[in-house]
C-alpha cells in the first residue's frame, strides 16, 4: 500500500502543484488536468449540487480520465447551474452530464463507478451505505453521519462491500500540513498533550415561517431518511444546519475539520471523557443548536483536545478565523491550512513552513473554502480507487473524528459530561445520552448493512 506521504509528494511536489483557475499550488489549468494516475476512466455521479457540490462537480470534471456522467439534486434550479458550471470550465467535457432528481437512481445506474455527495447531513451516511451496496465508491462530505450509529454502519458498509470511502476532510491531503504532522509525531515539540482548535463566523439570526413548498423543490425526497416535518421558508438550502432533525450544528458543520487534524496530530482514536458547554447566546431566534460552544475531550495517555465555537462573533483567535494549535513539552505548533509554525516554550518562532503560491483557506466560504486542497483530496480518492487502497481520510478516520464532535453535541444536549469507552467511544452508563447515539427514521428509510 502506498504511504500517504509518498502519494502526496508524487501529486503535489513531483508535478509542481495543482490548479483551479491557474493559481492553486502553482499549477496551470492544463497541468491540473494531467494529474498522475492510471488511464482507467472513472464515471462519477455528483449528488447535491446547489452549493459545495457545484464547485466539486466542476473539480471532478477537470480530472484526467474522469467523466461526470450525472448530476443530481432535488432542486431543479441547481441542476441547471451545475451542468452550466461543468460545461463552461477551462476544459469542458465532451459529454453533457445527465440531470437526475433522485439519488437512488444514480446508485442504481450500473455505468457509474463512484458517487460524490454534498447533500444535507441527514443524508450523508444513508447515501454512503446505499452507494456501497450498489457497488459504488463514495466521496462523502463531512460530517460522515448525522449520528454515531450511522457512522458505524457506514464503516461496516465500506468494509463489507470493499469500497473506497473518503470523507471530505481535505487537510489530510495537504502536503505541508502532512509534513507538520509528521514532525509532531517525530517529537519536534516533545510529547504533545493538548490540541486547541477553534472556529469563528458572523452568522445572522434565523427565523423560519410556514409556507408552500416551492415548485422547484422535491421536499419529500429532500427529507429522505428524516422524520417528516412540514416545510418552512428559510430552512433550505443552508439553515437546516441549525435544526437537529437534519443538521448537526457548527460542531459538525465546521468543527469536524479542525477536530480531525487535531486527532491526527495527537495520534488518538476514541476519547474517555467529554464535556460541552455553551448555548444559543447571540440571538433569540429559531436555532436549536448552539452558536457558542466549548467542547473538551480527554483521551487515554494524558491527552486533551479542545474546540471553541463562536458562530456569531467573528473576532479571530491568533489572527485566524479558524485554526489548530498543538502544545507539547518543548513548545507548540500552529496550523489550520497547508502550512505550519513551530514555537519554543517561550513563544519564540523557531520554524515556519508555507507554500507562498497556494491560496489560504477561506473559512467562511461555504462552497469553495480551499480549492487547492480539494483537488489534492479528489486526486487521492481517484488514485485509491485505481489502486485499490485506503484513501487519506478513510471512512474509519472520518467516523472517529465525526463521532467525537457528535459526542460533544450529545453532552451539550443532555446537559452533563459523558464517560466513554476508550475501545470504541461508546457512552457508558447514561441511558439518556445513549438515546442520542442513533435517531428515529421515517418508516422505510432505516439504513441497514
Amino acid at each position: 500500500m502506498e504511504k500517504r506521504r509518498d502519494f502526496i509528494k508524487k501529486v503535489a511536489v513531483g508535478s509542481a502543484g495543482l490548479a483551479i483557475g491557474g493559481t492553486a499550488f502553482g499549477f496551470s489549468a492544463k497541468s491540473y488536468k494531467n494529474i498522475q494516475g492510471a488511464n482507467d476512466r472513472i464515471r462519477m455521479g455528483i449528488i447535491g449540487v446547489n452549493g459545495r457540490g457545484n464547485g466539486m462537480g466542476r473539480n471532478f470534471s477537470q480530472q484526467k480520465n474522469v467523466e461526470v456522467a450525472t448530476v443530481c439534486d432535488v432542486d431543479t434550479r441547481a441542476l441547471e447551474k451545475a451542468i452550466k458550471s461543468i460545461m463552461s470550465s477551462n476544459t469542458p467535457p465532451a459529454n453533457i452530464p445527465k440531470a437526475e432528481k433522485d439519488c437512488r437512481k444514480v446508485c442504481e445506474d450500473k455505468s457509474i463507478d463512484a458517487i460524490y455527495t454534498a447533500t444535507p447531513d441527514h443524508w450523508h451516511a444513508p447515501l454512503t451505505i446505499m452507494g456501497c451496496q450498489a457497488g459504488k465508491h463514495v466521496y462523502v462530505e463531512k460530517p460522515l453521519s448525522h449520528n454515531p450509529r450511522e457512522g458505524e454502519l457506514a464503516v461496516a458498509a465500506a468494509r463489507k462491500y470493499n469500497r473506497v470511502v473518503q470523507m471530505g476532510a481535505q487537510r489530510r491531503s495537504a502536503p505541508l500540513l502532512t509534513q507538520g504532522i509528521e514532525e509532531l509525531h517525530k517529537g519536534i515539540i516533545g510529547r504533545v498533550y493538548l490540541a486547541k482548535t477553534w472556529y469563528t463566523n458572523m452568522r445572522k439570526e434565523t427565523f423560519l415561517k410556514p409556507g408552500p413548498v416551492p415548485e422547484w423543490l422535491d421536499y419529500e425526497l429532500w427529507q429522505g431518511p428524516a422524520p417528516r416535518v412540514p416545510f418552512k421558508e428559510g430552512l433550505i438550502h443552508y439553515n437546516w444546519h441549525w435544526f437537529w432533525n437534519w443538521g448537526t450544528g457548527e460542531a459538525l458543520n465546521n468543527g469536524t475539520h479542525e477536530i480531525d487534524v487535531a486527532r491526527w496530530g495527537l495520534g488518538v482514536d476514541f476519547p474517555i471523557h467529554v464535556t460541552s458547554v455553551g448555548g444559543r447566546y447571540h440571538f433569540k431566534d429559531d436555532w436549536e443548536t448552539p452558536d457558542t460552544q466549548v467542547v473538551t475531550w480527554d483521551y487515554p495517555g494524558r491527552v486533551s483536545l479542545m474546540w471553541e465555537c463562536r458562530s456569531c462573533n467573528g473576532r479571530p483567535n491568533e489572527g485566524s478565523d479558524r485554526g489548530i494549535i498543538f502544545y507539547g513539552e518543548k513548545g507548540s505548533l500552529d496550523t489550520g491550512n497547508d502550512s505550519y509554525k513551530v514555537y519554543d516554550l517561550g513563544g519564540k518562532l523557531i520554524k515556519e513552513v508555507n507554500n507562498k503560491t497556494a491560496e489560504s483557506v477561506q473559512g467562511r466560504d461555504t462552497a469553495n473554502p480551499s480549492p487547492g486542497m480539494d483537488v489534492l483530496h479528489i486526486s487521492n480518492f481517484l488514485d485509491s480507487i485505481r489502486n485499490n487502497r485506503r484513501p487519506n481520510e478513510d471512512v474509519e478516520d472520518g467516523y472517529k473524528s465525526t463521532m467525537a464532535a457528535q459526542l460533544g453535541n450529545i453532552a451539550w444536549r443532555v446537559g452533563h459530561d459523558l464517560k466513554l469507552d476508550p475501545q470504541n467511544g461508546h457512552i457508558i452508563g447514561d441511558k439518556e445520552a445513549e438515546k442520542l447515539w442513533s435517531r428515529e427514521y421515517e418508516k422505510g428509510w432505516e439504513p441497514k448493512v
